[in-house]
């Protein structure tokens, strides 16, 4: 019985003899990761079950396959083109209940896409994005996501229920896409009658139902780019503090990392000239004197604290006490 490893290095083979005219055992052995010999073996086992693969003899022979032939692999639906290109996320997969698609879609790889498929990768990266960065816990499912994302993936409008501070509010959405941030399933739509885009938390939705009805997707829409622009936006909104710092080279280098990107950017990009130690003064937005110290701490001496004289007085007390607690 052939094994599923053994049997996709077939499938592999076949489609890299159908894209070039002929491969020598050497080059197909470098592809597919064996052994000469396993090519050999594996081009007479594809022969024997009737994919016309010719051995050419000689200095410049190798493996073709007989002019004409294509693959009759079965051709793969939109659903499961779509879900291929996003294999790389399983766990994302399943929980849009999307797992059975991928699993056939890997059956029926082709070498070709039909015409009609050919833009899935676009249509999928405009359903869906994996911001992986602040990656820190494992995704929960929340319990509308199944339903939310069969809207997403057929363009259906969704009547939805959403909590807020002031209670619940109900909402004709245009679901345009999921994005999965640090474990946090969100949805990027459109709200019915008003035109405007906005990020729900699914775990928010109290009630959701995917519509009949379809609507147009805006063909400028541009998923990631509005998750990025949402997220910086978010990201400046809840820095409403200020420190002032001087930095060396290497805590400059070091500050996009320890602190805020958006909020390290923009410090960086006001920045003066160095002075007569090399150090540069910066003015940072941070979220609070705590997270400041918190985030500020990992510069060490790459970063002295200039003002708030609270914040540069706590880390006074705390050099002190690491002097005094390795001095001993």
């Amino acid at each position: 019985m052939m094994g599923p490893m053994r049997a996709a290095r077939l499938i592999r083979m076949v489609l890299l003899l159908q894209a070039r005219p002929s491969m020598t055992a050497a080059e197909l052995a470098s592809e597919l990761e064996v052994s000469e010999r396993t090519v050999t073996r594996d081009a007479q086992a594809l022969s024997e079950a009737g994919v016309p693969v010719y051995a050419e003899r000689g200095r410049a022979g190798g493996y073709r396959l007989v002019g004409g032939y294509r693959t009759r692999l079965t051709g793969l639906a939109r659903g499961e083109a779509e879900a291929l290109f996003l294999s790389g996320v399983p766990g994302a997969l399943r929980e849009m209940g999307l797992e059975d698609a991928a699993s056939a879609a890997r059956l029926k790889v082709s070498a070709a896409l039909m015409p009609s498929l050919r833009d899935a990768p676009n249509t999928a990266a405009q359903r869906f994005h994996l911001d992986a960065p602040g990656w820190f816990q494992e995704p929960k499912t929340p319990e509308l996501l199944p339903v939310i994302a069969d809207a997403v993936w057929d363009d259906r409008l969704v009547a939805a229920r959403y909590r807020r501070a002031e209670g619940e509010v109900e909402r004709a959405l245009e679901p345009y896409g999921l994005v999965l941030k640090a474990g946090v399933w969100y949805l990027c739509a459109r709200v019915v009658g008003t035109g405007s885009f906005r990020t729900y938390r699914i775990d928010r939705f109290c009630g959701a139902e995917a519509l009949k009805d379809r609507f147009r997707r805006d063909e400028d829409f541009d998923l990631p780019g509005f998750w990025a622009e949402q997220a910086e936006r978010f990201a400046r909104s809840i820095l409403r503090a200020e420190v002032v710092l001087r930095l060396s080279r290497a805590g400059v280098r070091r500050l996009p990392y320890v602190v805020d990107p958006v909020a390290a950017r923009d410090a960086l990009a006001a920045a003066g000239e160095p002075d007569e130690a090399g150090r540069v003064t910066v003015v940072l937005r941070v979220e609070s004197e705590d997270v400041a110290h918190s985030q500020l701490t990992a510069l060490g001496a790459q970063a002295e604290v200039v003002s708030p004289p609270s914040l540069r007085r706590r880390f006074a007390e705390e050099a002190e006490r690491l002097a005094e607690l390795y001095r001993t």
